[in-house]
């Protein structure tokens, strides 16, 4: 059972940290679209590319141009911030339980 809770707790970590690494992702994402970056930059196109099919897929399902302001990273923000604190505190739950 040790292992299995190591493993599980393990996990919880990792997922924990992975989100918390796209949120900041997504973050300065948006605070460079403000500035018009060079889109030839490299920074800016893996930028780009970790955000992009993110903000498709909210954006199939919700509008999120408001007052011509996109509210997506706000979205996937929020989405973010609820996995991280209902999956990853219902692994470290599971952990002390077992």
């Amino acid at each position: 059972m040790i292992v299995i809770s190591t493993f599980i707790e393990a996990f919880a970590h990792i997922l924990h940290m992975i989100i918390n690494i796209y949120i900041w992702v997504v973050i300065i994402s948006a605070l460079i679209s403000f500035v018009r970056p060079d889109p030839y930059n490299p920074i800016v196109q893996i930028l780009h590319r970790l955000t992009n099919p993110v903000y498709a897929f909210i954006r199939r399902f919700i509008p999120t141009i408001i007052s011509g302001i996109d509210v997506a990273p706000i979205i996937i923000i929020l989405a973010l911030q609820f996995i991280d604190l209902f999956a990853v505190k219902l692994l470290f739950a599971l952990v002390h339980a077992l």
